[in-house]
């Protein structure tokens, strides 16, 4: 079953959940040729554990606080903070409290 995405000119809500962000899930917002974005919602403690990707990716902390690990550093991402990645580099994620996030992926010209 294929996940509804927007189409080309479409607006796309990402104010922050607040209160309700204890009953979101993550969602796919678009996927085009080149370029793919997803919200991540991240419940406190939850991980996402150690994995790549060939594209390019940019992670903006919507709301809450991470803790991601690349490049063998960990750091924290506040809402409002965003962090890029080259493709292939092994990246995990855990949530330190209640979080949401802005995922965006480059993906090749065949995809």
């Amino acid at each position: 079953m294929a996940l509804p995405h927007a189409s080309s000119g479409q607006r796309i809500d990402l104010r922050p959940f607040a209160d309700a962000l204890p009953q979101q899930q993550s969602c796919a917002l678009l996927k085009g040729r080149q370029l793919e974005l997803m919200r991540l919602v991240l419940p406190a403690g939850k991980a996402m554990s150690r994995h790549s990707v060939p594209g390019e990716v940019t992670l903006l902390c919507l709301e809450g606080e991470v803790e991601l690990q690349a490049h063998g550093l960990s750091q924290r991402l506040g809402a409002g903070e965003l962090v890029w990645l080259e493709g292939g580099v092994d990246h995990a994620l855990l949530a330190l409290c209640d979080s949401s996030l802005l995922l965006t992926i480059q993906l090749s010209a065949s995809a």
